[in-house]
């Protein structure tokens, strides 16, 4: 098993998404709400007051090995629900700012906004 879990779609209604597939290297636009699976507490909501869409490259690190593997499978416009393993979340360290324990297996509801090459 890869470790990770990508999930389509994530509730009724939600359409795959029709524009550019995220490719290595590709910057990234997503809304996203991160959650820990057991029991689904979230630590994290970019549509919170103050919060706003997160950007990144991917495929190259700069995010959680999760979230690299899950994004470089879908397209702008998806949403999908992507479940993790801890060792492809925080691993051991766990990320105490945002309370997840150490080895935590992670769900991320994800919307890819907009992809660029």
């Amino acid at each position: 098993s890869s470790g990770i879990n990508a999930e389509w779609p994530l509730r009724p209604g939600l359409i795959a998404g029709s524009g550019p597939a995220v490719n290595k290297g590709s910057t990234v636009t997503v809304q996203c709400r991160g959650m820990l699976t057991a029991g689904l507490k979230k630590f994290w909501d970019t549509r919170d007051p103050g919060q706003k869409p997160f950007t990144f490259q991917a495929g190259v690190g700069q995010v959680i090995a999760g979230w690299d593997e899950g994004c470089l499978t879908m397209c702008q416009g998806e949403k999908a629900r992507i479940t993790m393993v801890g060792e492809k979340g925080y691993g051991p360290g766990g990320f105490p700012a945002w309370n997840i324990p150490p080895n935590a297996s992670l769900t991320f509801e994800l919307e890819v906004l907009e992809v660029k090459a």
